[in-house]
């Protein structure tokens, strides 16, 4: 799963690097995203005639959903069934929508504890997880991040992870309809190759700590942590 994960551009940023107008208020950057935060995203808008940057909760609620508290438990889609689910088949084919990171974090049992880890790009790009959308009693925008079957080492982190969208897909993501296997096709070798894996401080583990800092090494840091992917 994706359930933790940093989101730090502004939204003038996010507007030059998705070709999109900003239509929200600026959030302020988080380096430790949870579920129910606000969270930027990147959708088609007829209004405004193109992409736009907009703000929802993390966290679908389907419309036929009685009450908000349900998308907590709705912040993923899974790839292998977002076409076909009763949640997020109609937003899957019409709402769909890039959500901007960093990086996103997993941890990995060690013993009695629990080791976090961060991965995010070797080259400080932005990332675009495949996300969905849609508007509950049009009043509250939620959306959700698709996951995939975790590829190459980043599956020794955990079994889950985002589908992460290249720039050349963007668009056909963004279009709504299309071939449900080749818009859910997982990165390619190259890509995962960018991404790496930092061990982090284990303060990400409290939703309320937030900033940089969390993205440093814990202490003491062996040869064999750093290397592990």
């Amino acid at each position: 799963m994706c359930g933790r994960y940093a989101t730090t551009r502004s939204e003038a940023d996010l507007s030059l690097l998705f070709d999109a107008t900003s239509v929200t208020e600026a959030l302020g950057p988080s380096w430790n995203v949870a579920p129910t935060d606000p969270v930027p995203l990147v959708r088609m808008s007829q209004r405004h005639g193109g992409r736009v940057v907009d703000s929802a909760r993390w966290g679908l609620v389907p419309p036929w959903a009685d009450d908000p508290r349900t998308g907590a438990r709705m912040i993923n889609a899974r790839a292998e069934t977002v076409a076909t689910s009763r949640a997020f088949a109609s937003s899957f084919e019409r709402r769909r929508c890039l959500v901007p990171a960093d990086g996103w974090f997993e941890w990995v049992r060690d013993g009695r504890t629990k080791r976090a880890f961060y991965m995010t790009p070797r080259d400080s790009s932005v990332l675009a997880f495949a996300g969905i959308w849609t508007m509950w009693r049009e009043q509250l925008l939620t959306c959700s991040v698709l996951t995939t079957a975790a590829l190459g080492g980043l599956a020794e982190v955990h079994d889950r992870m985002p589908l992460i969208l290249p720039r050349e897909r963007w668009s056909q993501w963004l279009a709504g309809g299309g071939d449900a296997p080749a818009l859910l096709q997982p990165m390619s070798p190259a890509e995962l190759e960018a991404i790496e894996v930092r061990p982090v401080r284990p303060d990400v583990g409290n939703v309320r700590n937030n900033g940089p800092h969390l993205l440093t090494a814990p202490e003491p840091v062996t040869p064999a942590e750093v290397t592990l992917f």
